[in-house]
């Protein structure tokens, strides 16, 4: 077989050359046919680093992992967008569900897909392997935006612009889309090193924050609710310092976990399935919305109904104001209270804000105190105290995840969940990229159910060597949709899975793997953790959830 002697240079490379100059350090890829140029582009940099996967939506996962991993912290370092390469068709469609979670999530994930060559482009019916109809359509209604390519000199202009939606507040996925013969075109134009995104500050208005803080100046019982918008825009610095100026007690969504030390004395946590928060934010007569759209679950599933007055700061437009009436500011979380800090005055600490909360956590630990939920409790307890400093956690959409997001303390153990769009799968993928982003151990958790999405990445874990020791918490089905269908209906369907032994699995990919008990798990999770390279740990228990509002309510 005669090996051709590879280009001088393609569109390919100028493709790696702009990511580089862009500031990209790591590339996630699958190949495929039409993207053969990008990946002989990617063979001949040894400056960027290429993280693989068996399936594309574990592939873009794993950038979604890697990207939120990277925003964790206060940090001034750019905004750590991630580029994602695939082939055209089946490959590209495969990461939809996943950049609807980085979509809903905020995350700044660079997706760019081959394409069938430009002749063929536009009429859907020429018989190329691959081929779309409209692949651009497919995109446009879940990622921030798509750019096109159908020349090599584009390239530079459309990743830099697409670089730059990606980075700008909201952050969020975007769409790159590139012919095959584009990619493997020769090339003349020169090698690019300079190209630069600079995303346009989304500054707040001024006459906006002078009303806003007129209001937090004059309330009497001001309460903060911090979002996924402030943790994305890295407000740490910024919250703390509002918060102790209005003596302002702080909460925060699920999204929004770690943006505010946990063990504050005004940190009122992240209980926002409990009515005694729920009723605590009601109660402000001043509260302050940063970076969050209200929706579902930071509602309360909508009954949270505020009787004072609502101050809500927003990068995404669409979010603002869409359902609750408020003084909406659309600006960047941390530029708005940077701003907030000029002019709200600073008050001495009387004690109520501190009593109040204190008052608070005491309701929610009487209420969890109430049911029979031991075995929950003791099981988040070990869990956290087997996480060592500085190790991110990724949860699926589990049982596990969903008390994770209320009890969870973040200081120190930054935790990333999938409870953006709610998609399966996430755990193992997202802990893969952030152990590549960090370099170091991650925690994933996954049921038994979301398990069965990602047990292909044991393989990635093996071929890269990347630290992650994985929970599953094996309860023999979907514990979630269980519960609510037992709790609808009275009985479940088509929730109860057969399954492999998770253990002797895991050993066949070559990763250690024990079986764990309720007693063993975090002794088991700490030695996985301390041990370098991929674990398995399996935990088989029947997890339940705590109460839902509207029983307590009544």
């Amino acid at each position: 077989m005669t090996v051709l002697e590879p280009p001088r240079r393609i569109g390919g490379d100028v493709v790696v050359e702009t990511l580089r100059a862009l500031g990209a350090d790591t590339v996630f890829g699958l190949p495929g046919q039409h993207a053969l140029g990008l990946f002989e582009a990617l063979r001949r940099a040894p400056d960027l680093a290429l993280i693989s996967s068996r399936v594309e939506n574990n592939l873009a996962f794993a950038a979604d992992g890697f990207a939120r991993a990277r925003l964790a912290g206060d940090s001034d370092d750019p905004v750590p967008v991630t580029p994602m390469i695939v082939s055209t068709g089946p490959g590209a469609l495969l990461t939809l569900a996943s950049l609807q979670e980085s979509r809903a999530a905020s995350v700044p994930v660079l997706g760019i897909s081959s394409q069938i060559p430009v002749a063929g482009l536009g009429g859907g019916r020429h018989g190329y392997l691959h081929e779309l109809p409209d692949q651009q359509a497919s995109f446009s209604g879940i990622v921030k935006s798509v750019h096109v390519v159908r020349t090599v000199s584009q390239i530079p202009t459309a990743l830099r612009e697409a670089w730059t939606s990606a980075s700008t507040a909201p952050f969020g996925p975007v769409w790159v889309e590139i012919p095959q013969d584009v990619l493997l075109e020769e090339t003349t134009l020169p090698r690019i090193t300079s190209a630069t995104a600079t995303p346009a500050p989304l500054e707040p208005l001024p006459e906006l924050i002078a009303a806003a803080a007129e209001l937090l100046g004059e309330a009497r019982n001001p309460v903060i609710l911090a979002g996924g918008g402030a943790q994305r825009s890295r407000t740490y610095i910024e919250l703390k310092a509002l918060a102790e100026a209005l003596r302002a007690p702080v909460l925060s969504t699920f999204g929004g976990k770690g943006i505010f030390d946990w063990d504050h004395e005004l940190s009122g946590q992240s209980w926002l399935e409990d009515w005694h928060s729920t009723e605590f934010l009601a109660d402000a007569d001043v509260l302050l919305v940063l970076g969050s759209g209200l929706g579902e679950l930071s509602s309360n599933y909508r009954e949270f109904a505020p009787r004072g007055k609502v101050i809500q700061v927003e990068a995404d437009l669409g979010k603002l104001e869409s359902n609750y009436p408020a003084l909406g500011i659309h600006a960047d979380v941390k530029l708005a209270v940077e701003a907030l800090l000029e002019w709200v005055p600073i008050r001495k600490s009387d004690g109520r804000a501190e009593k109040a909360v204190a008052e608070l956590l005491g309701k929610v630990g009487d209420r969890l105190d109430a049911q029979p939920l031991d075995v929950e409790r003791k099981l988040l307890a070990d869990i956290r105290a087997a996480v060592p400093d500085g190790v991110q956690t990724f949860w699926d959409m589990t049982i596990a995840a969903y008390w994770a997001w209320s009890v969870w303390n973040p200081d120190h153990a930054p935790i990333h969940s999938a409870q953006g769009a709610g998609g399966l799968g996430y755990g193992l993928p997202g802990a893969l990229g952030g152990a590549a982003a960090t370099g170091g151990a991650t925690l994933a958790v996954s049921g038994d159910g979301g398990a069965m999405y990602g047990l292909a990445e044991l393989a990635t874990a093996v071929q890269h060597q990347l630290d992650v020791t994985w929970l599953i918490v094996d309860d023999g089905g979907y514990g979630i949709l269980r519960e609510y269908l037992t709790g609808a209906f009275g009985q479940s369907t088509a929730t109860e899975l057969a399954r492999p032994d998770f253990v002797a699995l895991a050993k066949s990919f070559g990763v250690p793997a024990n079986l764990s008990t309720l007693d063993t798990v975090g002794a088991d999770l700490a030695e996985a953790l301390r041990t370098p390279g991929p674990h398995v740990v399996v935990l088989p228990a029947l997890l339940k959830m705590f109460e839902p509002t509207h029983l307590e309510k009544s």
